[in-house]
């Protein structure tokens, strides 16, 4: 098969696999963009349960003496939040009474400021819980936080010893959130993405048995049309030879027979007579005209006697009989074989025949031309055109289709632009001395 048709053939299958590559790059870049939230989220779901943990670590000094102001209670409060509770990631802890006033913090300048609490951190305070919240610097009560950049809010609500409910508050480093939240992706994204590109590979030897299936059994199709083809013409050659060489000739024959006959008639004085003969006879010859051009439509004799220009001539011939004007314009010398002549003469009867047909055309030009080692049939009608979204349904088509087909085994190409009320164009191209 030549290298352009061999292209054609596996088209499908790289259609097949490109699609296949987008399908799944979009999951891949879904599903990566969702573990990596499920595990960022998960981290800070990590850091709300060691929020809770570090303020049930420091409940036992959370005392009524604390919220009195007694030195000594908030010094134990500030040795437990600075030796057990502070890190690299815990930046700031701060624990809030109902007035919200900061009752403890490792930041001791804001111990005894109050500040307004949100609705969620009074709840919080109130009836127990959790929240977690990127933090809003701008906030006045954060500003000694500002210079730790992004950082993570997390409320816990507790309670004194004695049950006077309180808000422990922890800051952690967004940063090292995320690279908690990173940990877990990268854990999880090469089985995500590794099984993604697996189930890609996968359908790639899928989709070749299934193209090769597919392509014998459209080659297998191809051939069954193409020997029923051949069978046709030779069907139509029988035909064309039987109908030539018996009822065209008797009708001829009849047809001379009838206009000696009017001679004579004529003769012996029965004018009227005679002249009736001479319009059946004339009548009896159209036919045969008739018969005739039918017979060369049916089988061209001069295709590979005299070439593809005869040929199209006849096929003209039979144009021009039903009123259509026909010019036919044919390049020469043609580097062309018998089989590469009868796949334009077929590309060109089968415009003709889809032309006289469907378009009501007036006007019909044949062309062909040979150009950088490819010979170009044309075939211009100015009918009334088609949608080539909606072609008009017929028998013709069927055999574009064919004639498409045994263009790209030759090598070639088969192109039909038409519009409602344009006209169609037909172009069938093949290789020099190539056919199918």
């Amino acid at each position: 098969m030549p290298r352009r048709a061999g292209i054609r053939a596996h088209r499908p299958v790289l259609w097949f696999m490109l699609a296949g590559l987008a399908a799944v790059t979009v999951i891949g870049v879904v599903g990566v963009g969702i573990v990596r939230r499920i595990a960022t989220d998960q981290a800070i779901a990590n850091a709300r349960d060691l929020t809770e943990a570090d303020a049930r670590g420091v409940q036992e000094d959370l005392t009524d003496a604390l919220l009195a102001g007694d030195p000594n209670a908030r010094l134990a409060l500030d040795r437990s939040i600075r030796n057990r509770l502070l890190s690299h990631h815990v930046v700031r802890v701060k624990v809030w009474d109902a007035n919200g006033r900061i009752v403890a913090s490792d930041e001791g300048s804001l111990v005894g400021r109050r500040f307004d609490l949100g609705d969620d951190e009074r709840r919080i305070l109130l009836h127990g819980g959790v929240s977690a919240e990127s933090s809003d610097l701008q906030r006045p009560e954060n500003a000694r936080e500002r210079r730790f950049g992004h950082l993570l809010e997390v409320y816990v609500g507790t309670r004194t010893t004695t049950g006077t409910p309180l808000l422990f508050e922890s800051y952690l480093r967004y940063d090292a959130i995320t690279a908690n939240g990173n940990r877990t992706f990268v854990a999880f994204a090469p089985a995500l993405v590794g099984g993604l590109v697996l189930l890609w590979l996968v359908t790639l030897p899928l989709a070749l048995v299934l193209d090769r299936r597919l392509r014998r059994s459209r080659d297998r199709e191809r051939e069954l049309l193409v020997r029923a083809m051949e069978s046709s013409e030779r069907e139509r050659r029988r035909i064309a030879a039987d109908l030539h060489d018996s009822v065209v000739q008797d009708l001829a024959g009849s047809s001379m027979s009838l206009a000696a006959l009017a001679r004579v008639v004529r003769e012996r004085g029965d004018v009227e007579l005679a002249g009736d003969l001479d319009a059946r006879a004339a009548d009896l010859r159209q036919r045969v005209r008739d018969l005739r051009t039918l017979v060369v439509a049916i089988a061209p004799k001069r295709l590979h006697d005299e070439g593809l220009a005869a040929a199209l001539e006849d096929l003209a011939s039979t144009v021009r009989a039903r009123g259509i004007e026909t010019r036919v314009d044919v390049a020469s010398p043609l580097t062309l074989d018998r089989a590469g002549e009868a796949l334009l003469f077929r590309g060109a009867q089968e415009a003709v025949r889809n032309t006289i047909d469907h378009t009501a055309a007036a006007h019909v030009d044949i062309a062909v031309a040979q150009t950088d080692g490819r010979v170009q049939l044309r075939v211009h009608d100015d009918g009334a055109g088609f949608d080539p979204v909606a072609p008009p349904n017929g028998d013709g088509h069927l055999g574009l289709a064919l004639l498409a087909d045994l263009a790209v085994d030759a090598g070639g190409e088969l192109s039909v632009d038409s519009t409602p009320g344009g006209g169609t164009t037909l172009l069938l191209e093949v290789p020099e001395g190539r056919a199918g």
